[in-house]
């Protein structure tokens, strides 16, 4: 039975990179060698990384005065890694849910940080939209896209401070003026590729400005000096990050990403609105195109949709524990076939209840 992949990460990819990685892994470009095995200093998996790495920077429509990284230790090791890298004086947070709290939390152990707004008090419902910006503080950090309460920036604050931001689960998703960040990072286990990398995008220009000594493997001057070669890089997990590129690039780069990924929200939306069974998570102005939370009004009736949906194939449709009830995790690599049946399904659970 066809698999119907709703998993909040690791998650989805297309099939054609299921396709090529898997060749890959038999005979990688008919070097007669795995990219399993192929050295990181060989000139195939340079060319690799080198190819990676700017057509991350062309899909951000980036120049360069920017850097693209592929490092070790998924987004939870860049809540470390940011405030070491640009924390002299103090930041500026807003906690938009449990893991914009766990990034402000690393930065407190390396200076003053000013938690602007939050969204706590709602069970993190929405995006926080008024709120003054202090001058004087070295970065803002937001988490463009929260996974687990289905809330989403669909505008950025306006700033003349450096903007951070956590963009692992809607990273390459839709268009955005990627400019307006000074670091944007992203584990790549959602929208670009299996787990195991992760994609930092850095404007040079901010670094370079605190007192402290910074660990080699944490520091972004060094890794960009390296060209995300200080250490052994995640070589297979960053050839599947080139592919997924590489395939975002041919459905029409990040415009035709959110063509599709709002065809698809839109669709999945419409139905938890329209059923009376169904209770959407977020509120409506700041749903995300990413990860759909909703709940069922008669818990009761979650014995019943659960087997619907194991029948049906569909996989990964559980709520973050925090939260309950169920997320759809509709990522670029989720086809639309698979939330119409989504629909369908809660459909017929209205009919059978």
């Amino acid at each position: 039975m066809k698999k119907h992949n709703f998993s909040a990460g690791p998650s989805i990819l297309p099939q054609t990179v299921f396709e090529k990685a898997s060749q890959a892994v038999i005979d990688f470009e008919n070097t007669g060698l795995s990219i399993l095995e192929i050295s990181h200093r060989s000139s195939e998996f340079l060319n690799v990384i080198e190819r990676a790495r700017a057509l991350a920077l062309e899909l951000a429509g980036l120049d360069d005065s920017y850097e693209a990284l592929f490092l070790h230790g998924g987004a939870s090791t860049q809540f470390l890694s940011v405030p070491y890298n640009l924390l002299e004086n103090k930041a500026a947070y807003i906690d938009t849910g449990t893991w914009a709290n766990k990034a402000l939390k690393e930065a407190q152990m390396f200076g003053k940080v000013e938690v602007i707004a939050s969204s706590k008090d709602t069970g993190y419902r929405h995006i926080p939209k008024e709120y003054s910006i202090p001058k004087d503080i070295d970065y803002l950090h937001i988490t463009t896209n929260n996974t687990i309460y289905g809330t989403q920036y669909h505008s950025l604050p306006t700033t003349k401070v450096p903007l951070v931001a956590d963009a692992s689960s809607d990273i390459f998703s839709r268009t955005m003026d990627y400019s307006k960040f000074s670091v944007i990072y992203a584990g790549s286990q959602k929208n670009i590729g299996p787990s195991g990398s992760t994609l930092v995008l850095i404007k040079k220009d901010v670094l370079g400005k605190v007192s402290r000594k910074i660990p080699s493997i944490l520091s972004y001057e060094n890794q960009i000096g390296n060209e995300s070669m200080f250490n052994t890089p995640t070589t297979f997990s960053i050839y599947v990050n080139l592919l997924v590129l590489e395939w975002i690039q041919a459905k029409g780069g990040l415009q035709g990403m959110e063509k599709l990924n709002q065809v698809k929200a839109e669709l999945i939306y419409n139905e938890i609105d329209r059923n009376p069974l169904v209770l959407g998570y977020a509120n409506t102005e700041d749903r995300s195109l990413m990860n759909v939370v909703f709940n069922l009004k008669d818990t009761s009736a979650e014995i019943l949709f659960d087997a619907l949906c194991e029948e049906a194939g569909i996989s990964g449709i559980k709520g973050h524990r925090s939260v309950g009830g169920y997320r759809a995790s509709i990522y670029n690599a989720m086809p639309l076939e698979s939330v119409q049946l989504l629909v369908e399904v809660l459909q017929l659970l209205e009919r059978k209840s």
